[in-house]
């Protein structure tokens, strides 16, 4: 196991979630790399069969207005030239083929575990929620099954409570004495 080259927390950060996929930018992937954006994307041109839709798609016009007004990552007169590219999990991957160089492999390296490690927390968090919902219909369940119980148990007080009507007797001793 190789030691982390940074704080996993910093690339948890700039892990985001565009078109239904976790990505990171090509600017931030470049800079851990310590590569210019620009050598990262020529190298990624260079060997476009490696990078599929599912593994690296650039951003459309709209996606870059979103994010800069929501993350602020884009700056307005930079990036324009050419659209920022971003890279899903297997994307990071296939770039440490592309980039061959010690730090981009060790970086590779440890992204893929961030990866993994948050794709293992979000199914430990569904498989926990599926868990708490069993729990909860069981509770409503027996919270109607209670009232049920309690429905029962007032209609006997019910019944106790009402006044009896005499009885008469039978036999061969009088009614009063």
């Amino acid at each position: 196991m190789t030691d982390s080259i940074l704080p996993d927390e910093i690339i948890v950060n700039n892990i985001y979630y565009i078109r239904g996929h976790k990505v990171m930018f090509d600017a931030y992937l470049a800079e851990l790399y310590q590569v210019e954006t620009k050598q990262l994307k020529r190298q990624v041109r260079r060997n476009l069969e490696r990078f599929p839709d599912d593994f690296m798609f650039e951003l459309t016009p709209e996606e870059q207005k979103i994010l800069r007004c929501q993350i602020g990552t884009l700056k307005q007169g930079e990036h324009l030239k050419y659209a920022p590219m971003v890279f899903t999990e297997q994307g990071v991957a296939m770039l440490s083929s592309v980039l061959n160089s010690p730090r981009a492999i060790n970086v590779n390296i440890q992204i893929i575990r961030l990866f993994t490690r948050l794709r293992k927390m979000f199914i430990d968090n569904t498989e926990l929620r599926l868990e708490i919902e069993k729990i909860k219909s069981k509770l409503d369940n027996q919270d109607k099954n209670m009232e049920i119980i309690f429905r029962y148990l007032d209609e006997l007080l019910d019944k106790q409570e009402q006044p009896k009507t005499p009885r008469t007797r039978i036999g061969y001793k009088p009614d009063k004495f």
